[in-house]
């Protein structure tokens, strides 16, 4: 497992930093830059917006920016502030920054850089030391669930903890709960007028007992800055340059904070790729980042697209998921540029059922490792943590070593701990136990003990904690089925020395073992080899995903778990859960005019139409009657001398930029033109209709149908339906309607 902005490409020491030897001057600093990055790099005055995809490098240029300004002598560093969101990445920052000789420069979270402003201001500003931060506020919404004389179990309280979290970064007031969570389609765990009860009683509690929890470090920093203009001046002073790193993850009341640290000035760096938004349910949006040019009409915004990390097969796929994609995250998609030599094509394996797909993974994997593929290297990624217990098992059956990240091994959750205990205590005294009279098999008698824990036979609506806790209790439920259908006269007594024995089994000899981790948790990290598992309907997009937004956030999650990899990919299904089971599942209709076998489904929710393949059609499917389909790239050369292009630029021309070019200016011109027309109807900037490179193809290639019109690049299907007359109507002379109006 290891940091995303790893790369064979990039420079390494034996330690993992950047480079061997700190540069020896500002120019140095640049070196090993592609020409996108360095543009970052030395873009330092106005606001900036970097597009970053995924694996371009995003890290490298920002942390090179930073250190060429300080280089320099353009910024102190004392007055550059770096936020980003978890401690390892500003951790990593600061490394990063130390050995481009930029010591000094502050690399914090957006909680730490508050709390450090908080904890100086507040005997000035407000009177006496900062109260307490409350380490587990889960205590807190317990004791205002009993002051409200509202039950809840440990699941709900986790659910209920997580709305209030959701309310305060959303900066919505407890009387202004129901109506916002209805607004933003939230599946609240309990009635809305409740929770805004328990979140209001909650904050009385905080009040009374003098603390205040994770979420007021910011709220009361924006206070004090708002209200007090001698503390934002010399916050104001104090910092006078900022970038921020994943911004698409902002909250509301973190772009608050940014704007109050900013003041009237626009000196900021911001980066991210509203693809790779996954976080909205905590109240990340990528709106700010998508609206960063109309804020800031003067920036300078650059699209890092050459992705160093995953080998064209690999990225190819993950510009497929895209192009099928649709909402405002998908108009401002950035298509990758694989910068690696090639590699295996993504490997699509249907399993009959869960066990029969967990065993084929950890028998690939265990033929990796023998082959000199390092454990940690590997890592097999699914959709909820309640699919991890069938990989530990499959894992450690294999021999092979293993750790579970961002989340608790299956026998160490709580709710497994408890269902064991029961069921233990069951087998002993179960004659006793009047839940088991009308319980004739193993299956039942589980099912019975384990709905005193909370298990239905229908899942529990929406998802959070209690939907987690359910498919715990559902994966022992499955267990003891199929442990029943494997031995006939099985006892609960069997059944519980079976989980025992499961239990010691998967403790893994070293954690330097296979990474076993939700797609949330995988983001940020890479491996040379990925198994994505369960991408089938129903856990990819997940059940209760239901609304168009809450669909395209699966797609972008299943994106994320795709650019994990560098080299090896494999995307696995089963038609059922067990053996002998129904076969009523169907691979994820992501992976539809993906996979090998497949077609595009128009009219799908999730899917645009025709063209919804997005250039990784393979094999011989027929399409559309007319439609105009991408197939697998071939190394693009030059037309003029043959030479092969990997400069982005330069392969949308199908030249290379110094080789002769036989453009119609006057085309080009009238096509700028109408551009800028469509930019300003749309309110986007002038790229995101076609950049410069795309018009100047067509200028050359004076496309005269669709196909033809097709084939340049920078000009994929969604933008030929919606721009493609007109393009096609300029580019055979004709004069447009002034008035015409592409929507």
């Amino acid at each position: 497992m290891t940091a995303a902005t790893h790369s064979t490409l990039f420079p390494q020491d034996p330690h993992g930093s950047p480079y061997s030897a700190v540069p020896s001057g500002a120019d140095a600093v640049l070196e090993g830059l592609d020409p996108e990055q360095r543009e970052v790099a030395t873009a330092l005055h106005g606001p900036v917006c970097v597009l970053a995809g995924a694996g371009t490098g995003k890290t490298r240029a920002i942390t090179h920016r930073i250190a060429y300004g300080v280089r320099a002598g353009i910024l102190q560093p004392s007055s550059v502030l770096a936020v980003t969101f978890t401690n390892r990445a500003a951790g990593e920052m600061r490394g990063r920054l130390r050995q481009l000789g930029a010591s000094g420069v502050q690399a914090r979270t957006f909680h730490s850089a508050a709390l450090r402003q908080l904890q100086y201001f507040w005997p000035k500003a407000v009177g006496g030391s900062l109260p307490r931060i409350v380490d587990r506020k889960i205590q807190l919404v317990a004791d205002a669930a009993a002051a409200c004389r509202i039950r809840l179990d440990r699941g709900e309280l986790r659910d209920v903890t997580g709305e209030i979290e959701w309310s305060k970064v959303t900066q919505t007031v407890p009387a202004d709960y129901a109506a916002a969570a209805v607004k933003a389609g939230r599946e609240a765990p309990r009635d809305r007028a409740e929770i805004a009860q328990l979140y209001s009683a909650y904050e009385d509690l905080k009040r009374d007992r003098g603390v205040i929890d994770f979420e007021d470090v910011l709220l009361l920093t924006v206070a004090i800055l708002q209200d007090q203009h001698d503390v934002a001046e010399a916050v104001r002073a104090q910092y006078q340059h900022f970038v921020v790193d994943e911004y698409q993850d902002v909250s509301p009341l973190q772009q608050r904070l940014l704007e109050l640290w900013l003041g009237e000035r626009d000196s900021l760096c911001v980066v991210g790729d509203a693809s790779q938004t996954i976080y909205s349910f905590t109240g990340a949006t990528p709106d700010h980042l998508l609206d960063f040019r109309t804020r800031h009409p003067g920036a300078t915004v650059v699209k890092l697209v050459r992705d160093y990390r995953s080998t064209p097969q690999v990225v190819h796929l993950a510009n497929g998921l895209l192009a099928q994609a649709r909402g405002r995250a998908a108009d401002h998609r950035l298509e990758l540029i694989s910068q690696r030599t090639a590699g295996p094509e993504p490997v699509y394996t249907e399993y009959t059922d869960e066990p029969a797909e967990a065993e084929g993974a950890a028998r690939r994997i265990r033929d990796l490792i023998a082959s000199g593929t390092p454990a940690s290297e590997i890592a097999i990624l699914f959709r909820t943590n309640a699919q991890s217990e069938i990989y530990e098992q499959a894992l450690a059956d294999a021999g092979v070593p293993y750790q579970l990240r961002g989340a608790e091994r299956f026998f160490e959750r709580p709710e497994v701990k408890r269902a064991i205990h029961a069921l233990r205590g069951a087998a002993r005294f179960g004659g006793n136990d009047a839940l088991l009279d009308d319980a004739p098999d193993l299956p039942s008698q589980v099912r019975a003990v384990l709905s005193g824990d909370g298990w239905t036979h229908q899942p529990p609506a929406g998802s959070g904690a209690v939907r987690e806790r359910w498919e715990s209790l559902a994966a022992l439920a499955n267990l003891a089925q199929d442990f029943a259908a494997a031995k006939a006269d099985a006892t609960l007594g069997d059944l519980v020395a079976e989980l025992q024995e499961r239990a010691g089994a998967q403790h893994a000899p070293t954690v330097q073992g296979v990474t076993l981790a939700s797609l949330h948790s995988a983001k940020g990290l890479e491996w040379d080899v990925v198994f994505l598992v369960g991408v089938a309907e129903g856990m990819m997009p997940i059940s209760y995903a239901k609304t168009d937004d809450q669909i395209e956030e699966e797609r972008r999650l299943l994106y994320v778990g795709v650019t994990r990899a560098r080299e090896h990919l494999a995307l696995s299904w089963s038609q059922s859960r067990s053996p002998g089971g129904r076969p009523n599942r169907r691979p994820s209709r992501f992976l539809d005019g993906l996979r090998p076998g497949s077609v595009a489904t128009a009219g799908r929710r999730g899917a645009v139409g025709p063209g919804g393949a997005g250039g990784i059609e393979r094999g011989a499917q027929a399409g559309a009657p007319g439609e105009v389909r991408r197939t697998s790239r071939t190394p693009a050369r030059c037309r003029v001398c043959g030479r092969t292009l990997s400069d982005a630029g330069e392969m949308k021309l199908m030249r290379c930029e110094d080789c002769p070019s036989d453009m119609d200016e006057g085309l080009y011109e009238r096509l700028r033109d109408w551009r800028a027309v469509q930019a300003e109807r749309s309110g986007q900037p002038d790229f995101c209709v076609f950049t410069d490179k795309t018009l100047m193809a067509i200028a050359e290639a004076v496309p005269s149908t669709p196909v033809e019109l097709a084939r340049i690049p920078g000009v994929r299907t969604r933008k030929l339906n919606r721009y493609g007359a007109d393009v096609l109507a300029i580019c055979a002379g004709q004069e447009l309607e002034t008035g015409q109006d592409e929507e």
